[in-house]
């Protein structure tokens, strides 16, 4: 059986999606059983170079709804980082791609296979497929940002494991 553009993008994305919502509600009751803030995460950065945690949830997003309306239209064109919201908009964010997702249907996003798109970074322009964008831009991106917010709560102490970053695995029926 051959995979498609849909088995590719939209359930990958919906399993760190709900991942990232799951550790997002742990970070919110770790505050809450210790009397913290929710909202101190949010300028919270890795590295003094690296972006804070409220772009993490922002990007992820971006290149899970945004990768996909890429894929559709041809152009990648999310909207403007809206910069330091509190914990409970990007919580938001993230319900917001989950209902984005769970409304594309695979003969949607398999229609778009094979359609061609130029992104612009700067002065590089590279030129993709639905797939290849998706594949070799999107999902990278997506995981490295999820993987960084993850990483900024697990920093500040909220008790996280490598399963809560997993998600909930696509396992094959016994």
């Amino acid at each position: 059986m051959a995979t498609t553009l849909y088995d590719l993008s939209v359930p990958t994305f919906l399993q760190t999606v709900r991942a990232v919502e799951g550790f997002l509600d742990r970070a919110a009751q770790h505050c809450a059983e210790i009397g913290a803030d929710p909202d101190d995460f949010v300028q919270v950065r890795l590295f003094e170079d690296m972006a804070p945690f409220h772009f993490q949830i922002e990007a992820a997003w971006h290149h899970a709804v945004w990768g996909l309306e890429a894929a559709k239209t041809g152009v990648f064109a999310p909207p403007a980082l809206v910069g330091p919201v509190p914990f409970a908009d990007l919580r938001a964010m993230m319900a917001k791609a989950q209902t984005a997702l769970e409304a594309l249907t695979p003969d949607e996003v398999n229609s778009w296979a094979g359609r061609e798109l130029d992104l612009q970074i700067g002065p590089r322009k590279l030129r993709f497929t639905s797939e290849t964008l998706i594949l070799s831009f999107s999902l990278p991106n997506f995981y490295f940002h999820a993987v960084t917010a993850y990483d900024i709560l697990r920093m500040r102490g909220v008790p996280l494991g490598k399963r809560d970053y997993e998600g909930q695995l696509r396992t094959r029926m016994p």
